[in-house]
């Protein structure tokens, strides 16, 4: 993310990813030092409600929730993303349960992106892999 000059930094702690943020809040120092704002938000709704800010303002973020319950939590600010575009650049890090023990395995986050007319990427878990899915998808 920081490679792809993200601007902000979010979501919601009680996720699979959940590490993932919370390496960043614990580097909160760090990342205002490089311009990164960081916040842990208190729902889905308003990690995505972060992603306003790439409405009108060429700043990249990127938020991070659980799956598809995640993702229905916050499918009001994402309906706000998805009518007019973003100028800037946004990223939803999905912690997608695809085992046996999956709360909602008959619905997954590939369908609302697709009815949603949001780009998904599905990198396998190699760090390398997903250094280049997260340029790529900035790109996009």
């Amino acid at each position: 993310m920081l490679q792809s000059s993200v601007a902000y930094i979010g979501g919601y702690q009680g996720a699979p990813v959940s590490h993932l943020l919370n390496v960043m809040v614990q580097a909160k120092s760090y990342m205002q030092e490089l311009g990164v704002h960081v916040e842990a938000c208190a729902n889905e709704a308003s990690a995505a409600a972060m992603l306003g800010a790439s409405i009108h303002y060429p700043l990249r973020g990127a938020v991070t929730w659980k799956s598809i319950v995640g993702t229905n939590v916050a499918a009001d600010a994402l309906s706000n993303l998805s009518s007019p575009g973003v100028t800037g650049g946004v990223l939803i890090v999905v912690g997608e349960d695809y085992d046996e023990g999956a709360s909602v395995i008959q619905e997954c986050t590939h369908a609302y992106a697709l009815k949603s007319g949001m780009t998904l990427f599905d990198p396998r878990p190699d760090l390398n892999c997903m250094v280049d899915m997260v340029e790529h998808a900035f790109a996009i």
